[in-house]
């Protein structure tokens, strides 16, 4: 069926032929008939990724395949999603080994994107804890890889947004837990070389992140919050608690129903919302109790919250420089603020060291901002591209919607590594997508 589609950003649009499949043999048929198709899972990506003139639909292989609940294994098709996963696995005393900040991405768009957690200083990204995966490639049909068997095509995949085939089944290893619950601790931080302190100084903790003010000039520039999680203990609850300690609630949520208009979202309600987020924290450091979906998952609760950014959509700009330039870190912030660009969500962490082909992690410190598409946008991005580049950082593949080739290039050290991995299991490129043409890894 012929539509218009887009990821989460909502931009941008493009017209896709949308092709659903019930099985790995359905799926084989669609691959034969068809010269150039992407998969897509969620469409939870936020730029180009997942976007093709056909687009291979991979909702429908939602079916769980095995879980080990005493060595904590878990098997399943790749169009289940997390929070599917979740409610079967978290009665049990299990929990996702690595999570972003959805749970509405499936299993094989958490390979595809190799996304990572607030957790990556310690557990690396979701790649780390996978045991073995199944792609339909172009070239051979179905292969069984792992870290140990065709780890070419494993490491190629982990990260390389289905340029490298569909992957059909993952199996992987999950955290053990005794409650549904996180001991959570806020430090507020009162600028910028605070907050990047705080980060080492917690770096013990399993969960860190940062709410970052960055808008803010002057005294108090960087102005932060860090958010610190453990997985807390049957001990750690209160009475009420303690009689369903794996508790999960059920799916309802807040439904945003419309788009805003653009000229809600400016650089004073920006101004005041952050004043008003900072203000919210009375102390200096403050413990409670919370439930894990709070925690991991504060904007699910808001159904389709992307339609506050307007009809036009937005692009989540999310970056990492190494942690010895941190100057360039300051410097975007820098031009952040001075240009009144600023973002409600604009979230900060600090990465571990995890080598790799094409993920994004590299050791250092991420920034992720959501920008309302609209006239100078872009022209400002590229020159924040330029900061990240002369900084030896990149952009997150996941949420690019706009970068230009020698970024990517110049930002990826085994670019060409990658693309030839992609031609030996991909050739002639039939799995390619709006986001691999732009960047000339398929052209």
């Amino acid at each position: 069926m012929t539509r218009q589609i887009a990821n989460w950003g909502n931009y941008p649009v493009m017209e896709s032929d949308v092709l659903s499949f019930n099985s790995v043999t359905d799926l084989q048929q669609l691959v034969d008939s068809h010269s150039q198709m992407i998969p897509r899972g969620n469409g939870r990506c936020y730029g180009d990724a997942s976007l093709a003139p056909t687009t291979l639909l991979t909702l429908r292989l939602d079916k769980i395949l095995s879980f080990d609940t005493g060595a904590g294994v878990f098997e399943c098709e790749s169009g289940l999603t997390l929070d599917e996963v979740l409610r079967v696995i978290v009665p049990r005393g299990w929990f996702l080994p690595v999570t972003p900040g959805t749970k509405f991405i499936t299993v094989g768009g958490a390979m595809a994107s190799n996304v990572h957690g607030k957790n990556h200083h310690l557990d690396g990204p979701f790649s780390n804890h996978v045991v073995e995966m199944d792609v339909l490639t172009s070239s051979d049909g179905l292969i069984t890889c792992s870290p140990d068997r065709h780890p070419d095509l494993f490491e190629a995949t982990a990260g390389g947004m289905g340029l490298t085939g569909v992957i059909t089944r993952i199996k992987f290893r999950l955290k053990k837990i005794e409650t549904s619950y996180i001991a959570q601790k806020q430090v507020k931080a009162g600028g910028l070389e605070e907050i990047l302190q705080l980060f080492d100084r917690y770096h013990h903790y399993t969960y860190s992140v940062a709410w970052i003010d960055c808008i803010k000039q002057g005294k108090g520039f960087g102005r932060s919050i860090l958010i610190l999680g453990e997985h807390a203990g049957v001990s750690q609850l209160d009475l009420d608690k303690v009689r369903s300690p794996l508790h999960i609630p059920s799916k309802k949520g807040i439904v945003f129903p419309f788009n805003l208009p653009s000229f809600v979202l400016n650089k004073f309600t920006i101004r005041a919302f952050n004043a008003l987020y900072y203000g919210k924290n009375l102390k200096k450091e403050m413990d409670n109790i919370v439930h894990y979906e709070p925690f991991f998952y504060p904007l699910d609760a808001i159904l389709h919250w992307n339609r506050g950014y307007g009809r036009k959509g937005f692009v989540q700009y999310q970056f990492v420089v190494p942690t010895d330039k941190k100057e360039g870190l300051i410097e975007i912030l820098n031009r952040i603020s001075r240009k009144g660009m600023g973002s409600f969500l604009a979230v900060l962490k600090k990465f571990g060291t995890h080598p790799s082909m094409i993920s994004f992690p590299i050791e250092g410190y991420t920034l992720a901002l959501d920008f309302p598409v609209r006239n100078g946008l872009f022209e400002f991005l590229d020159e924040l591209d330029k900061i990240v580049l002369e900084h030896g950082g990149r952009i997150y593949l996941s949420k690019d919607a706009r970068m230009k080739p020698p970024v990517f290039w110049g930002a990826y050290p085994r670019a060409e590594e990658f693309r030839t991995v992609v031609n030996k299991y991909n050739p002639g490129y039939t799995f390619r997508s709006h986001l691999s043409d732009r960047l000339f890894i398929t052209t």
